[in-house]
């Protein structure tokens, strides 16, 4: 009888590997292995900064008219008022909360106020006449930080305003809604409600259908009414249209806190026609 013989290695190998390709035929390819999920962390460039609630850089309830020229730096706005009253010498109050710094450049933006809201936002305020505040000083929106001159390289007193965002100048924004670059004044206006809140002082009108304006003009548009005598908490007041009534003149207007908008002081039942106490818009 025959013996037999084994299997040569080089026969072995070949079996083997013809029942690992069977093997695989049955089974299908081996699932991929899942990939561990990305952490890295992102940039902060990924996320929107988000802008502080800006207000117009004067007191409530001035009216101011507002202008860009070409020649300006960034996206920077002037501001001079436009209600009658004098651009020079008005407060110039913070448009939001934050730190402010000193600043001086006679030849360009002369004595000027920097606040840095935090977040890569800052807002600057040109041409001031004096400071009102210490560098450093932690201001609450509404606060005096200076006062409107033309120090510097200006032709007259105004408000030169920037809002800038990682120092690169922003399209201005002031309640949300963004403003309009006109190439010259008295194009476009920008009544202030910077600092209206809280506060006043406590008066009654007197008369019926008394019509709150949304400014201090009889051409103003109406956005209340005062069906009689009212208790009214007065925040402000200026002097706008003339308005005669009972054998009475009188040209200012009160500033009402809860009714929101002017009424002619000539309805508020008191003998004076500028009211006592109460500061001028």
């Amino acid at each position: 009888m025959r013996r037999r013989h084994p299997l040569s290695a080089r026969s072995a190998l070949s079996s083997l590997s013809l029942l690992v390709a069977a093997l695989l035929a049955t089974t299908g390819p081996a699932a991929a292995s899942p990939q561990a999920p990305d952490r890295s962390p992102r940039s902060h460039q990924d996320t929107p900064l988000a802008a502080p609630n800006f207000k117009a850089p004067y007191p409530c309830g001035q009216r101011w008219t507002l202008g860009h020229h070409s020649a300006e730096v960034r996206r920077a706005l002037d501001f001079v008022r436009a209600d009658g009253g004098s651009t020079a010498g008005t407060p110039v109050l913070a448009s939001a909360a934050g730190t402010a710094t000193r600043m001086s450049q006679p030849s360009g933006a002369g004595n000027y106020i920097v606040i840095d809201h935090g977040a890569g936002w800052k807002t600057y305020y040109f041409h001031l006449a004096s400071y009102s505040v210490p560098s450093g000083a932690s201001v609450g929106q509404g606060q005096q930080i200076g006062v409107t001159g033309s120090s510097g390289n200006s032709s007259g007193a105004h408000i030169h305003y920037e809002q800038l965002l990682n120092g690169v100048g922003q399209n201005i924004v002031v309640n949300g809604a963004g403003l309009p670059y006109p190439s010259q004044y008295n194009q476009s206006y920008l009544t202030s409600d910077n600092g209206c809140g809280g506060g006043g002082s406590a008066f009654r009108t007197w008369g019926s259908d008394i019509r709150v304006r949304a400014d201090a003009y009889l051409d103003s548009a109406v956005v209340n009414v005062l069906a009689g005598p009212t208790d009214v908490t007065v925040v402000c007041q200026k002097q706008g249209s003339t308005v005669t009534a009972d054998g009475y003149t009188n040209n200012w207007w009160s500033k009402l806190r809860d009714q929101g908008g002017f009424i002619s002081s000539i309805y508020i039942d008191h003998p004076a026609a500028q009211l006592p106490g109460v500061p001028v818009c």
